[in-house]
């Protein structure tokens, strides 16, 4: 299949069925691209960072890295990672996240992960209250040893690939992250295909 092109701030979603790969490609550098996804048949069993993390006992995804639903079932299995930088822990960004932390902004429309995903998914049937925390692909988030979050610029360059293998059939959501500060201060656009 031939790549697909997001465009800056944008997102779509799509079914990949169980033995599929998503493979996700930052065409540029330094751009983030969010993924979530539920169960096909199941849309109340959905992509859980928390469950990720506690069976891996690591906030790093990677080559190898089995990704869990809210009920425990592998929904996904990374099997190619040539950046090594993801982040796992920060919910999509919404316009609420502009409003509450970029008053640069002064409350105005700012295009958002969140907004992408629900009306990407939204046709697919799947509610925007199931849209939790994603996947954030490419995104460099790194904790102090007191908790606090730091988000430095990716450390993706053109050309690097994260692939994942679908364990189920899934509904997928996936943007060109529309957070500035995720991208080095530049949203550009993020490549795909599905490969059978």
């Amino acid at each position: 299949m031939e790549l697909t092109r997001l465009a800056p701030q944008t997102g779509t979603a799509f079914p990949l069925r169980a033995g599929q790969q998503l493979v996700v490609i930052d065409p540029t550098g330094e751009q983030v691209s969010d993924f979530f996804c539920v169960l096909a048949d199941d849309h109340d069993e959905w992509l859980s960072s928390g469950r990720t993390i506690d069976y891996a006992n690591s906030i790093a995804v990677t080559t190898g890295s089995v990704l869990y639903s809210n009920r425990s079932t592998p929904m996904a299995t990374v099997v190619e990672d040539t950046c090594g930088q993801h982040d796992f822990l920060l919910t999509p960004c919404s316009q609420q996240t502009f409003d509450l932390l970029y008053p640069e902004f002064g409350g105005a429309y700012h295009p958002s992960c969140f907004e992408n995903l629900a009306t990407n998914m939204g046709p697919l049937g799947v509610d925007p209250d199931r849209i939790s925390t994603t996947l954030n692909i490419f995104m460099n988030v790194w904790v102090e040893r007191n908790g606090e979050l730091h988000i430095d610029p990716p450390t993706s360059v053109a050309g690097d690939r994260f692939v994942l293998r679908a364990d189920a059939d899934l509904l997928v959501g996936l943007t060109a992250c529309s957070a500035e500060k995720s991208n080095n201060g530049v949203c550009k656009p993020i490549d795909y295909r599905i490969v059978d």
